[in-house]
């Protein structure tokens, strides 16, 4: 037989010189044999197949398979050479430059990066021969894997394929693994350290927020009427299972003391961001040092933490009137109480002609992040005049009713700002405000459309319709945008109070 001939063809050579009939029909036929039928064959007519033919055979598409890994390796290798060697010429040109500039300084500093650099080079050339041990690894397992095989058809080019997709598979699940437990080690470090300190500091501030509180007690003026002690009054509620409502007496609260109430409660916005939930409490009034707290974002913290229970209160009142609304109109008969009830609304909202529909345009929420925003900017985040003296959180003008003179007032402005008894009365008025003032009929129009498109009421979607409650205009509009935006106030947008019941909104 010749040698140059392929496996199949010496098969084929073999048939011929032992004249085995049932090949050379096929071969008449021109029917196509594969290698396993003609070796099947002959061994069924008990034709000598040489074991030196099959494992050259198998020698050389071995090799050829392992041809593509050896290289492979080689490249991986001369990658992470010219890597170190750029590496290398890097430091060594930072070396150069610092002797240059620190010539009569310490030479240790030149050593710590020369020592940088040499650990890095030594890193990389370790990698790099590690892998490349390991290619020749698998080559040779591979290379002794296919000479052992028999009676099988290889495909070069689909080894070749399997091989690489298991190299790198392998490599990115290794970094994959370490990356991801790594991290876990951190953050579990992490959590349990803050959850110790805050363990800490709860003891601590448990022990003394009411000797605080009773000193605050002391120092009030001896003109005010003796008040009782700062307690936690709870709201008589039919569920057992609701949360308690905190109604803060005016007890000109200071900043510290107001902050170790919030420890002792939980109140976190992180949480109230994530869970959609804020607890009931309510103060009457601003810490009046409010403006003292250093720390930015804790200053803006605490102003959230006051006004968002306040404005999510009043929202849950509207709520609950929209369904109540909503009840009636769906009866055929109503009852003197629902009349009395509904007449009452049409005055509080100032609908004339007792015109439903223009009720329903008027009473709707105000989006918690429009009402955050103009808080913080007409309150200077609750540490204005008007905020501290008069409750005024949202700078609204009166020209009959009580209020604080401006001091900046023009010689032809006779208004004055509208003070109040306590925050949540503020709120309130700026809630009526929005829906009944005649300036403000875009912004009462855009919502009632958002409402019967069932599109979410969000605050982003509105602050273009009030450029007309202040006389800067549009440049109004865009502060309050960049509030929302720069505070995340959007993520208090579906908040609700946690002692609340879940209330399914109804398209009036």
């Amino acid at each position: 037989m010749k040698k140059n001939l392929s496996y199949r063809d010496k098969l084929l050579e073999l048939s011929e010189i032992y004249k085995i009939a049932e090949i050379q029909v096929y071969e008449r036929n021109k029917k196509y044999l594969t290698t396993a039928q003609i070796e099947h064959i002959l061994k069924k007519n008990k034709v000598p197949i040489p074991t030196e033919l099959k494992k050259n055979i198998f020698e050389i598409q071995a090799k050829k398979i392992s041809k593509p890994i050896f290289s492979t390796g080689n490249r991986i290798g001369n990658f992470f050479s010219s890597v170190s060697n750029s590496i290398y010429k890097f430091f060594a040109s930072i070396k150069k430059s610092i002797i240059n500039f620190f010539l009569d300084t310490n030479n240790s500093i030149l050593n710590f990066f020369s020592y940088v650099a040499k650990t890095i080079v030594n890193i990389i050339f370790g990698t790099g021969r590690a892998i490349l041990n390991f290619c020749s690894f698998v080559s040779k397992t591979t290379l002794k894997f296919f000479n052992g095989i028999y009676n099988f058809d290889i495909e070069t080019k689909k080894v070749n394929q399997l091989v690489s997709v298991i190299l790198i598979s392998a490599f990115l699940f290794l970094f994959g693994v370490a990356g991801y437990f790594g991290k876990d080690t951190f953050i579990n470090f992490y959590t349990e350290t803050l959850q110790d300190k805050e363990i800490e500091k709860k003891t601590i501030k448990e022990k003394t927020v009411n000797k605080k509180l009773a000193e605050e007690k002391k120092n009030e003026p001896v003109t005010k009427p003796k008040q009782k002690q700062a307690k936690v009054q709870p709201k008589k509620q039919n569920n057992t299972n609701s949360v308690k409502e905190f109604v803060l007496p005016n007890l000109n609260l200071k900043t510290e003391t107001v902050l170790s109430l919030f420890n002792d409660v939980q109140y976190d916005l992180r949480k109230v961001r994530n869970e959609k939930r804020v607890k009931p409490i309510y103060f009457t009034q601003f810490p009046k040092d409010l403006d003292e707290i250093k720390d930015s974002k804790l200053k803006k913290d605490t102003f959230i933490k006051i006004v968002l229970p306040l404005v999510v209160a009043e929202n849950e009142k509207i709520t609950d009137d929209r369904l109540k609304l909503k009840k009636i109109q769906s009866k055929k008969i109503t009852s003197e109480k629902e009349k009395s009830w509904l007449r009452q609304k049409l005055r509080e909202y100032k609908v004339k002609n007792s015109d439903i529909n223009e009720l329903k345009k008027r009473m709707d929420i105000i989006p918690i992040s429009i009402a955050l925003a103009q808080a913080a900017k007409e309150s200077g985040w609750g540490t204005s005049r008007f905020a501290l003296e008069g409750n005024a959180i949202f700078g609204q003008w009166t020209w009959t009713g009580q209020g604080i003179e401006p001091l900046d007032k023009g010689q032809h402005q006779g208004h004055k700002i509208l003070k109040f008894p306590i925050l949540r009365a503020s709120v309130k008025a700026y809630k009526n405000n929005l829906n009944t003032h005649k300036g403000y009929s875009k912004f009462r129009e855009k919502r009632y459309t958002l409402r019967k498109r069932n599109k979410p009421i969000k605050g982003i979607s509105l602050t273009d319709t009030l450029d007309n409650y202040a006389q800067t205009g549009k440049t109004y509009t865009k502060v309050l945008e960049q509030i929302i935006d720069q505070n995340s106030l959007d993520e208090f947008e579906n908040v609700l109070l946690s002692n609340s019941v879940v209330r399914k909104e109804l398209n009036l």
